[in-house]
């Protein structure tokens, strides 16, 4: 890789005293999807019960996002970061219609959030993104297109590098660096994917630009981090398998009080995010391993896994330490009340209940909430 960057390695679980967070929900568009797709092995006349197609198969999803903002003493001015970046804007209109995009992007999210913010801010205030990997419904919005007058970051020049119409793009947070699982950047520039157009090379090469590696504070613009596997390499778990370390020895610290872990399936290097809040709940963004509350049943993965089978293993330890560290889940694609409880059942599996005095704080939308 033709690239400077910084990787993190080892394990540096949240500590009790760890620094705490508000946080935002951030809604980055509508997102439509083929409902087969999103409910893999399970058949039609099951996931319609509560998932609604319309005349072309798709059901309606969210881009969900989180801005972070770090108590700080004395009402000092708050360091901002950002999980996940949505689709953004730069496919075409074509595949803008297919998706069923409505025009909202991440970059909207944050200046709206900027704008009503007692210290304004702006997506140049953004001092690091962290996505949970690098689909273009994740990381596409890490850059935008190019607008009139203005001097592109990077040019897509070889055919098939652009996500859409516009070879140039910008960085949408020019000031901040992007976390993500070095695993899955390695995936990511190898196009190891079921699909074979979720790695757009618009939203990954601009970062190992050499011209581009450093950002104005001295910082690299890339950080790849090795978090500890659940499982070893060279050992399938069986279908009830617990990994013998608890996820706290597998978290890996990325920034003060907020830390990544592996979960495999949907992607080999998928990550999710934890932090501690201002009231001191643990709450966690989850990825692709259970993207709506839908998803929560054991065998309920996507046709886009790369490891259906890994999926179903890690959503078994994950919901397993969820309930055990009651944490507060916030879902990737939900579209309802993404901010979910877990609780054992009588069943051997798990429950989800909706939040909704959490969602409310993060500003989830009243509606929002009353579509769970």
């Amino acid at each position: 890789m033709d690239t400077d960057t910084i990787e993190n390695s080892g394990a540096a679980p949240i500590q009790p005293d760890a620094p705490r967070y508000r946080w935002t929900l951030l809604r980055a568009g509508r997102f439509l999807l083929d409902g087969g797709g999103m409910f893999g092995v399970i058949p039609r006349t099951v996931w319609t019960r509560f998932a609604e197609p319309d005349d072309r198969n798709r059901i309606e999803l969210q881009h969900n996002c989180l801005l972070l903002e770090s108590i700080e003493p004395d009402g000092a001015t708050p360091r901002r970061y950002l999980i996940e970046a949505g689709t953004g804007d730069k496919l075409d209109a074509k595949m803008t219609e297919i998706f069923g995009l409505d025009g909202r992007t991440i970059e909207t999210a944050v200046n709206e959030a900027g704008a009503k913010s007692a210290t304004p801010f702006s997506t140049a205030d953004i001092e690091s993104v962290i996505v949970s990997h690098l689909h273009f419904d994740h990381s596409g919005g890490l850059t935008r297109r190019c607008r009139e007058g203005e001097t592109p970051d990077w040019e897509a020049t070889k055919p098939g590098s652009a996500s859409g119409d516009e070879p140039r793009v910008k960085f949408t947070f020019p000031n901040a660096e992007l976390i993500v699982q070095k695993r899955e950047w390695l995936d990511a520039r190898n196009n190891d994917a079921v699909m074979t157009k979720t790695y757009y090379r618009d939203h990954i090469l601009p970062f190992e630009d050499r011209d581009l590696a450093t950002l104005a504070d001295g910082r690299a613009r890339l950080r790849l981090i090795e978090s500890q596997r659940p499982f070893p390499l060279n050992r399938k778990p069986s279908r009830g398998d617990l990994p013998k370390t608890g996820v706290d020895e597998r978290m890996t610290e990325v920034l003060p009080g907020i830390s990544v872990f592996l979960t495999p399936g949907h992607t080999w290097g998928q990550q999710a995010v934890a932090f501690t809040d201002e009231s001191g709940q643990t709450v966690v963004f989850t990825p692709d391993v259970m993207p709506t509350a839908w998803h929560a049943g054991q065998v309920f993965s996507l046709s886009y896994d790369v490891e259906p089978y890994t999926s179903m293993i890690t959503k078994h330890w994950f919901l397993t330490e969820a309930a055990a560290g009651e944490w507060l889940l916030v879902l990737d694609h939900e579209p309802g009340n993404p901010c979910r409880r877990v609780v054992a059942n009588e069943k051997g599996w798990f429950d989800l209940t909706a939040d909704e005095r959490a969602a409310a704080a993060a500003g989830v939308e009243a509606g929002a909430i009353a579509l769970d």
